[in-house]
Order: structure tokens, then sequence, then C-alpha cells
């Protein structure tokens, strides 16, 4: 075995996997998987209804981590109240970029993301990559708000949409 420290995680918890989002732990096991024992953390994201199972000796490289603090969450606002910064560099580029921080499971660059892609009305409208990625870190950020703040998904996503439009205004 490994000597990483072995993550502080429980059943019922809720936790964010980087690649997915917030999900819930829902039980321990110990499996046999090439003639090794592994204790594993099943994780089940809801929205997405799916189960993942990850060595717990594992979780922590991964970037698996707790959900954040309301004070996280609160700086994540207030970075969407922030201008849009959008670098001149190729789209391509900027996708790539916008998805290794959506897909960092850090939720200060989630915001970041979301900010830089969000449209008000009066502004032009999105390429179909730009919505895809807009929508994706909107989906993660609103998880997270609604897992942290206690509140079902479409009350978070009130909370966001309403900060979003007051920078607009």
């Amino acid at each position: 075995m490994t000597k990483t420290k072995k993550p502080e995680f429980r059943p019922n918890e809720f936790v964010v996997y980087p690649a997915h989002g917030v999900g819930k732990i829902v039980s321990i096991e110990e499996q046999e998987i090439a003639g090794f024992k592994l204790e594993l953390f099943v994780i089940h994201f809801e929205k997405d209804k799916m189960t993942l199972r990850v060595p717990t000796h594992k979780a922590t490289e991964i970037g698996m981590r707790q959900l954040s603090t309301p004070d996280i969450v609160n700086k994540a606002l207030d970075t969407l109240k922030g201008k849009a910064r959008v670098k001149r560099a190729m789209w391509s580029r900027r996708a790539q970029e916008y998805e290794q921080k959506i897909n960092s499971g850090d939720l200060l660059s989630i915001a970041e993301v979301v900010r830089d892609l969000h449209r008000s009305d009066d502004q032009r409208e999105q390429s179909y990559s730009e919505r895809q990625l807009y929508e994706a870190a909107l989906e993660r950020l609103t998880r997270e708000v609604a897992a942290v703040s206690g509140a079902d998904e479409a009350q978070a996503q009130k909370t966001v949409d309403s900060v979003l439009t007051s920078r607009a205004a």
C-alpha cells in the first residue's frame, strides 16, 4: 500500500469529485480487484444517475474534496459579480483552459468560467461550444451552492442567476 494519508470522508456525506461535481458517498466497501483487496468509496451522482467507486487511498490524490465552506461559496458568488475577463487567445486555446478549470473541481475557478462565458440578453449569441462549457460550469457551481446551503438546485439556480443579472445592471 502507498503511504498517502487516508481522507476523512464518511457515508452520507457530499463530496466534490473534480471530473463530475457534487456526489454523495453511499458507502465504503471492500472489493477484490485483480487479486488485491481494495477499500472503495461508493459515490452516487443523482443528477447523472451514475455511481463511481474510488479507492480510498487515491481519493485525495485525484482531487476529491469536501464541499466548499460557506465563505468560499460567497467568494465564488462575488467572483460572478466581477467583469468578464476574456483573453485574446484563439477560442480553441481558451476552451481548453475553461475545460481545465471546470474539471479542476475548484469552485472559484468554476465561478470564473461562469463569469467569463455569461451573456446578458443584449450581448451577442454564444457558439455551441461556448454554450456547452457555460452550462457545464453553471451546473457544477449551482450543485455545490445547493449542497452547501442545503437548498434545492432550483433555489441555488435562482441565487446564481440573481447575482449574474445584478452585475449586468
